[in-house]
């Protein structure tokens, strides 16, 4: 949860040890530098990618699954990038960074960003709540039918919560899977947030989230121009069309928003336990985290606790002001697929365009 409640200073940080990779440090592979990645997004992103996401609905073990995908340009591709949302769990809101991300990958390499079950626009589950294992397992089975019959190797992104599950993925396909990005991670629960406090409150009682989900359903029946300015004036002051347009249509439904709410309780109550350091640590040389500065999800005391048990993954704090929701504005998107795409290339996995 926190989509949008809330890129990246590549220089090294005395005062935060051990931040980013000795590569960000001057040692081994070079990393790009803030300014060469604010440039890249803040100057030449504003033009529209030229490749056009493809929504699709496919089902998904039985589940209809929203998708948003662009195959890549080559005929045998080496690269498959798989997005996985936060909560809510809407692809529409990651149009601007899927194609962002796309294009600077020259178009080497095939892009699928995943929605979680029941956060689409119809309620084609009739009312069922989804859990954080249940949204998981979900994604597993997605990959398992679709992905790993293919040559393609995998790269998993995932956003916030997406960030959790993104790693569950890495631990079931360690072989198929051979970088993970999170981007601004939800990983354990931070105490001192009391935003995360009240929306906890909320999820957990069954009758303020019916409360929420009714008023947030009749906000979405009402007109669609009245629909719209209620959502840009209090939700989306600064968001994208595309944001507007996927918030509209999808998030102010009641299915939606209970689905939102219950998974947000599950989410709770799972990330009370510590993140797998075990596991972080045996592949930290393939994974890379982006945190925000004043992320109450994803706080830079988490990033600290990461630098600690495994010093080899690469920390990244973003200090452009795109806050944890980047997705839902156009210059943040374009910034994080910039980093997205600069961490892959100097990874060797893929070439310049």
């Amino acid at each position: 949860m926190g989509s949008f409640l809330r890129a990246a200073d590549f220089q090294c940080r005395a005062q935060l040890p051990r931040l980013l990779r000795p590569a960000a440090c001057g040692g081994g592979g070079a990393r790009p530098s803030a300014g060469s990645g604010m440039e890249r997004a803040g100057l030449l992103a504003p033009s529209p990618p030229r490749a056009r996401a493809t929504a699709r609905v496919a089902m998904v073990s039985s589940f209809a699954t929203e998708l948003l995908e662009i195959r890549s340009r080559e005929p045998s591709p080496s690269l498959h990038v798989l997005v996985v949302p936060g909560n809510p769990g809407i692809v529409g809101f990651y149009r601007d960074f899927v194609q962002a991300l796309y294009e600077n990958l020259g178009g080497q390499a095939s892009v699928t960003a995943i929605g979680h079950i029941s956060h689409g626009q119809k309620d084609y589950e009739h009312g069922r709540l989804f859990s954080l294992h249940e949204q998981i397992e979900h994604k597993i089975d997605f990959l398992e039918q679709e992905l790993l019959h293919t040559e393609q190797s995998i790269i998993v992104v995932g956003h916030s919560i997406g960030a959790y599950i993104g790693l569950e993925i890495c631990k079931r396909f360690q072989k198929k899977v051979i970088f993970f990005v999170g981007l601004y991670p939800f990983l354990t629960l931070n105490k001192n947030a009391m935003k995360q406090s009240a929306i906890g409150y909320v999820a957990r009682s069954s009758l303020l989230s019916k409360g929420v989900s009714l008023l947030v359903s009749l906000i979405g029946s009402l007109q669609a121009s009245v629909t719209r300015s209620i959502v840009k004036r209090f939700l989306g002051s600064s968001w994208s069309p595309t944001a507007i347009d996927a918030g509209c249509s999808h998030l102010l439904q009641y299915h939606t928003m209970r689905n939102v709410l219950f998974m947000a309780k599950t989410e709770f109550q799972k990330l009370h336990e510590e993140p797998d350091w075990n596991f972080i640590r045996a592949k930290q040389a393939q994974i890379a985290f982006l945190f925000g500065v004043d992320d109450h999800w994803g706080p830079l005391t988490h990033l600290e606790e990461i630098s600690r048990h495994a010093p080899g993954v690469a920390l990244s704090v973003e200090k452009e002001g795109h806050t944890h929701g980047y997705c839902c504005t156009e210059a943040g998107s374009f910034w994080v697929a910039d980093y997205v795409a600069n961490l892959i290339k100097n990874q060797m996995l893929i070439g310049d365009s």
